[in-house]
């Protein structure tokens, strides 16, 4: 257990409709949760949770073109069950933007969800495409972030849509107040990743897929420096453990109060918990 609380920002509480999917069929030779043949039960989620000192988890749904895989409302239930560890992030139906539109409103002033996430590669479309800006314009006037992939896929889908520069770079112009936060570290494009958080007030950077021993040296030294308030920590389990996330931080070195901010501070400030 971790002397200190934890937030991550980036989990799934998966359904098996999400585990069978056919586009994480080249991942299952490098992670196990995606061969079981049963839901993983919340109670082991927690387990995995408190294993690691993991005091909250930012569950997301996830909605494709084919439909929910993880649905908004089997998020709530997961975190009506446990809302103290447990905190919803919304996903949406971005090919039907009225729609969309309803449901980010419906799931944050009614079901009390932090924000949005969108992964672009489900739908092999880049975040300057117009189907996101009516979202992105939403998420700034009910002051929630919105919550993007960066970097290459693990699923072989192309990974063009997920670049920092130019997409994210330019959203963040467009939207000026809107909050970003990166997902999956930006790797192999990390320093365009470090230099657009740097460039912009509201883009921020989450670890999430990488365990410690695999952060980028430069990403670290961002971290250390100028970067402190900009980096959050996440597993994306069940990919990844978050003891296995985890389990070499100690190897950076990293001062007390700038582990705090990057496990726990952070996140506590960006999503408002």
């Amino acid at each position: 257990m971790n002397e200190q609380p934890i937030i991550d920002v980036w989990m799934q509480q998966p359904t098996r409709r999400f585990l069978s999917h056919p586009m994480f069929e080249s991942l299952r030779r490098w992670i196990p949760a995606l061969e079981a043949e049963q839901e993983p039960p919340l109670d082991l989620t927690l387990q995995l949770m408190n294993a690691a000192g993991v005091e909250k988890g930012l569950l997301c749904s996830w909605y494709g073109p084919e439909g929910a895989m993880i649905s908004n409302e089997e998020v709530a239930a997961f975190v009506q069950q446990h809302p103290r560890r447990f905190a919803g992030i919304a996903s949406v139906p971005l090919n039907r933007p009225v729609e969309a539109l309803r449901e980010l409103r419906r799931c944050v002033k009614e079901l009390g969800f932090k924000g949005l996430r969108i992964i672009q590669w489900l739908w092999n479309l880049p975040a300057t495409h117009a189907y996101y800006y009516p979202l992105f314009a939403e998420c700034v006037e009910l002051n929630v972030p919105v919550c993007l992939q960066v970097g290459h896929t693990g699923p072989l889908r192309p990974s063009e849509v997920g670049r920092p520069i130019p997409y994210i770079d330019q959203i963040a112009l467009d939207f000026p107040g809107l909050k970003i936060v990166c997902g999956h570290i930006g790797y192999p494009w990390t320093t365009e990743m470090i230099a657009v958080a740097t460039k912009h007030r509201h883009v921020y950077i989450d670890t999430s897929a990488y365990s410690a021993n695999r952060y980028p040296p430069e990403l670290v030294h961002y971290l250390r420096h100028h970067g402190q308030n900009k980096v959050m920590f996440g597993s994306n389990y069940p990919m990844i453990t978050p003891t296995k996330c985890l389990e070499e931080l100690g190897m950076w070195e990293l001062e007390d109060t700038i582990k705090r901010k990057f496990l726990y501070e952070n996140a506590l400030r960006v999503f408002e918990l």
